[in-house]
C-alpha cells in the first residue's frame, strides 16, 4: 500500500488493534469491518487475506476521478 500512496501522491494509514478490540462488541458496534480489510474513504475496497494490489488500486483510481488502469480487463 504505501507504494500506491506515493504512486497517486494519497496519504495511507494503518490500524493495528489487538484481536480482543477487534472482537469486542464496541468495534463491532462502529459499523468498520472485519480484519483485515482496506477501506478507501468509505468503501471497502477489501477484505481477508487475500487483498488484490490491482483491486485496491482501481478503487484508488475511481476516488480520483481517473479512468480505468491499462491492465484492467
Amino acid at each position: 500500500m504505501p507504494r500506491l500512496g506515493e504512486k497517486y501522491e494519497i496519504e495511507m494509514g494503518t490500524v493495528t488493534k489487538s484481536r480482543e478490540e477487534y472482537q469486542s462488541e464496541g468495534y463491532r458496534a462502529s459499523g468498520l469491518p472485519a480484519a483485515p480489510a482496506v477501506l478507501v474513504e468509505d468503501e471497502l475496497a477489501a477484505q481477508g487475506p487475500e487483498i488484490s494490489e490491482e483491486k485496491l488500486e482501481e478503487v484508488i483510481r475511481r476516488h480520483l476521478r481517473l479512468p480505468p488502469s491499462k491492465t484492467q480487463t
